[in-house]
């Protein structure tokens, strides 16, 4: 299919409503998915899982998380259908909404000391509805960002919904430090923890108005003018793009796994060691707003080198990476763990993160396009996104070393370079036309 704007016509100008609306709006919803994620390796298995050892209490409120990311495949279907039939803006909406609530109900929840085991019981209902709004937010904002813009610039139009990551992860961990620093310990077990989730329901008010105010995306509006839109998009997405969904789930795994050991397991591995909270808070906050600027010039760099090669030599570097990782948090030298930390995040996990929603996306058709990218990015969350922190714990506790760990990174990236060769590249290309379209003209 042609593109809708010559390249001539879409420039920063025209593309910063778009961008700006889509960046803000996963920026809150990420915003909403890490505070539970860093709070889970430091105060849910205390508040939620008190009758533990904590140990175990830690690895229990990691499989709480875990459900979050075991939800985003579901959310993806589910939202990627209202995408392909509806439209981006609307079900946009309807994410953003559903992030929002289910992160306010989390603030408001009482702890194990106060309604018994309804408690996990109720957290883990919460995320489950937290990673089906994550699960079909990501998908729309990049499909805002791709359809609004041209090919020739598709991986830096792409990549600015995917420095939402990197701004709610800051946004995140200094909601947490600054609650920490407000509250005494035991205070901030009671209700300090709380604040940042409340903050969270003004936050989707603000996300809420840009949104409503942006466009729908061109490229829709055309099929749908045209009337084109699939009928059922699941079936058809998994019966004309399966492979690209499995391919794309797994060129994930050298960027998701990883990243999961980066911002939120280091909190577990770093109190090992007697690192201040503090300082790893300050590498994670570093790390992601670096990584604000590195995701679009990676992604830049990727539509003139190609996505492919990009993607292979990052890989490499996080395998080279995984070792030397850890030998430098083990120094405890505080400047010297915050350096790792934010290399990590704004060096490692940017090079692969940034370009990844072109990369993924550019090869589904447009009338499928919001499911089958949805579904191949969430996936990940099941295979590696989600497992990390557990697989991690786990590893450590078998062997008191960090070098298996080290070693799960190593074989995550082997994964992704296994995955590329089955890829086609569309840098510089249109994207992947509908196959049936394509079919019919056989």
């Amino acid at each position: 299919m042609a593109s809708i704007s010559s390249e001539n016509s879409v420039d920063m100008r025209r593309m910063f409503p778009v961008i700006f609306s889509s960046t803000v709006g996963t920026s809150i919803e990420w915003y909403d998915f890490f505070l539970y994620s860093l709070l889970s390796a430091s105060v849910f298995g205390k508040v939620f899982f008190p009758t533990f050892d904590p140990a175990t209490g830690t690895i229990l409120a990691f499989t709480t998380n875990f459900a979050g990311f075991a939800a985003r495949p579901i959310g993806a279907a589910f939202f990627g259908w209202f995408g392909d039939r509806v439209g981006r803006k609307s079900t946009l909406i309807a994410t953003l909404l559903l992030m929002g609530i289910a992160t306010f109900l989390v603030g408001c929840l009482p702890g194990y000391a106060q309604i018994g085991v309804a408690a996990p019981i109720l957290i883990s209902i919460l995320r489950i509805l937290q990673g089906a709004g994550v699960g079909g937010e990501w998908g729309g904002s990049v499909l805002m960002s791709v359809e609004h813009g041209d090919s020739r610039r598709r991986g830096f139009w792409a990549s600015w919904p995917q420095t939402g990551v990197p701004v709610g992860l800051a946004l995140a961990a200094t909601a947490i430090i600054i609650c920490q620093a407000i509250f005494p310990p035991a205070q901030f077990l009671t209700i300090g923890w709380r604040i940042p989730f409340f903050f969270s329901a003004l936050l989707i008010l603000v996300g809420l108005y840009i949104r409503l105010r942006v466009l729908e995306s061109p490229k829709f509006a055309e099929i749908k003018a045209e009337n084109r839109l699939s009928k059922a998009p699941l079936p058809e997405v998994i019966r004309h793009y399966w492979r690209e969904i499995i391919l794309t789930a797994l060129l994930r795994s050298g960027e998701q796994a990883p990243f999961y050991l980066f911002s939120t397991y280091i909190l577990t591995y770093g109190k090992g060691l007697n690192i201040a909270s503090s300082v790893l808070f300050t590498g994670i906050i570093l790390g992601a707003v670096l990584a604000f600027a590195s995701m679009p010039t990676f992604s830049l760099l990727s539509d003139r080198v190609g996505r492919k090669r990009w993607f292979t030599i990052g890989a490499i570097l996080m395998a080279a990476f995984a070792f030397p990782y850890f030998m430098l948090l083990n120094t405890k030298n505080p400047v010297v763990v915050v350096i790792a930390i934010a290399l990590s995040l704004c060096i490692f996990h940017a090079w692969l993160y940034g370009p990844e929603a072109a990369f993924i996306s550019e090869r589904f058709g447009t009338k499928l396009r919001y499911s089958g990218a949805s579904l191949g990015y969430q996936l990940a969350s099941l295979t590696a996104g989600g497992p990390a922190p557990i697989i991690a714990v786990a590893l450590f506790a078998a062997y008191h070393s960090s070098i298996p760990i080290s070693l799960y990174i190593v074989g995550m990236a082997v994964i992704t370079l296994l995955a590329l060769l089955g890829l086609r590249e569309y840098a510089q290309q249109e994207t992947a036309e509908d196959k049936e379209a394509v079919a019919a003209t056989v």
